[in-house]
């Protein structure tokens, strides 16, 4: 692996920068708030000791639903070892945090809470790429609880999208948080590699998204996938 100065657009860059995206929405994703890595300014990695490599890096975040676009500056720490370990982020976007969907959040939430026939719904976006407009907040939860996956998964050869919500089933509200079952298809864009993976979570404008159980699922066939033609 390159130390020193990367090529912002070149592979251990990206990676690294993609971590930075993952750890955002597990932090601060919502239905209504959805963040993606849009620039690569800088990156800076070094060998720390024998333990692993840092990253140090500048670059600019998206927020999806609004397209603004701010800049962060970020340490990504990739831990070595047998086992392999999440990696450790530090981020500062402070600008991109102070966007605000409370509201929103809370109006979803209120809605679903108290609905009656509980959410069901396949194939977020379907292979054409589109969805039902009331449909669009659970795929945004779903790219924020594939994150938790992203990042605990995510390594120095690896680079991790949300391909498709495969399946959304909402369970019965416990404690006043929505619960909700997904399966969700993440594409790894260095293998190609397609994996499924099934996660149970729950969600309040409060308390964000609670990953409980995750569990990665035997290979699919995948054959409604998104055309990215």
């Amino acid at each position: 692996m390159a130390t020193g100065e990367l090529n912002p657009s070149h592979y251990p860059a990206q990676r690294a920068a993609k971590v930075v995206q993952h750890y955002l929405n597990t932090r601060y994703g919502s239905p209504y708030r959805v963040f993606g890595l849009h620039k690569v300014h800088s990156g800076h990695a070094e060998d720390v000791a024998e333990s692993g490599r840092k990253y140090l890096l500048k670059i600019s975040v998206q927020e999806f639903l609004r397209e603004t676009v701010k800049n962060c500056t970020a340490e990504v720490f990739f831990p070595k070892g047998e086992k392999q370990a999440s990696p450790e982020v530090r981020a500062s976007c402070d600008e991109l945090l102070q966007i605000d969907s409370k509201a929103q959040d809370e109006a979803l939430y209120q809605r679903y809470k108290m609905n009656q026939s509980l959410v069901s719904a396949e194939y977020l976006p379907d292979s054409h790429g589109n969805m039902d407009p009331d449909m669009k907040p659970f795929w945004h939860l779903g790219i924020v609880a594939a994150s938790f996956v992203m990042l605990s998964e995510s390594n120095e050869k690896t680079l991790y999208n949300t391909a498709q919500v495969a399946q959304v089933t909402q369970l019965e509200t416990e404690n006043d948080q929505l619960k909700f079952n997904y399966d969700i298809l993440l594409h790894d864009m260095v293998s190609q590699e397609i994996m499924h993976w099934k996660v149970l979570f729950t969600w309040s404008p409060s308390e964000g998204v609670k990953v409980l159980q995750k569990e990665q699922l035997p290979r699919c066939h995948c054959g409604r996938l998104p055309n990215k033609n």
